[in-house]
């Protein structure tokens, strides 16, 4: 079975950038065009992962092949952001977790009592800000899985998730983290010989999963903003002078390229050279 693991909706909230975090959302899909985008590529489960945000549910809990979860903006004891991928889970759990994104232990411990499966998301990318080398410690420990295969991250930072998954025998996840229609479900993971959603979440902890498609690129992530951009200016006919600034959105994604090259290559040197951390085991989970 097929399910794209890395989606957003219009439910994701507000885009993170400066400047743009009072008037632009992260993305304008809407739920039941996104769903129906995904059954048309091929998957054969659906789920959303919107930023802190469980509201796509309204629109799509009818479908017997769709499944909730969220991606969690969560602090680490260091006091950097990052993004988990939390999945299996029931609307009720979405309340447990945002009470405790600001403390990861708490957070992991009650998806352990929950049989929540975790991921830690885009690993080696800056997209949520710094990284501290205790951090990388949790995410070996603690974490249940790693997405190694974002369809919007670099390629090198993708490669790189998928070592650190290696090291610390952790389950494998992808999705296209499409926040436009475009790359939705062209990115995805499959747990072969799975029938149906329980089978299929089994198989993630069970580290039955196998990474399909394609890292992100230049040319990709230029299409998705500039789509993003268009979808706010259709939604908002008075800011369609601000169409002029897309002319830049090429020169912004070109040096966010060579950003997420030498923070993924930082990253990558000190933790080939990091004492090993003994993984969770199945278990614990």
């Amino acid at each position: 079975m097929r399910c794209d693991l890395h989606v957003h909706t219009i439910h994701s909230g507000m885009c993170t950038v400066p400047g743009l975090s009072r008037f632009c959302r992260e993305s304008y899909n809407d739920p039941l065009a996104l769903y129906n985008r995904l059954k048309q590529r091929g998957m054969d489960l659906v789920t959303v992962t919107d930023h802190d945000s469980v509201d796509a549910a309204e629109q799509l809990r009818r479908f017997p092949d769709f499944f909730l979860s969220e991606e969690v903006t969560c602090t680490m004891p260091s006091g950097t952001e990052i993004h988990a991928g939390v999945y299996g889970m029931e609307e009720r759990d979405h309340t447990e977790l945002q009470r405790r994104r600001d403390d990861v232990p708490r957070l992991l411990a009650y998806a352990n009592e929950r049989n929540l499966f975790v991921t830690i998301n885009h690993v080696y990318s800056g997209l949520t800000g710094k990284r501290a080398d205790e951090d990388f410690a949790i995410f070996a420990r603690d974490f249940h899985g790693v997405e190694t295969l974002n369809g919007q991250m670099l390629a090198h930072a993708n490669r790189l998730a998928a070592d650190f998954a290696v090291r610390y025998e952790k389950p494998q996840i992808a999705g296209s983290d499409s926040h436009s229609l475009i790359g939705a479900g062209c990115t995805y993971t499959e747990v072969p010989h799975a029938n149906g959603i329980h089978d299929f979440l089994a198989g993630m902890r069970r580290g039955q999963t196998i990474p399909h498609g394609a890292s992100g690129n230049f040319f990709k992530l230029t299409g998705t903003v500039l789509n993003i951009g268009t979808s706010f200016i259709r939604s908002k006919p008075c800011a369609g002078p601000l169409g002029a600034l897309m002319a830049l959105v090429p020169a912004i994604i070109l040096a966010n390229h060579f950003q997420e090259m030498a923070f993924a290559s930082h990253w990558g040197r000190r933790n080939r050279a990091a004492v090993p951390v003994t993984p969770i085991t199945e278990a614990s989970l």
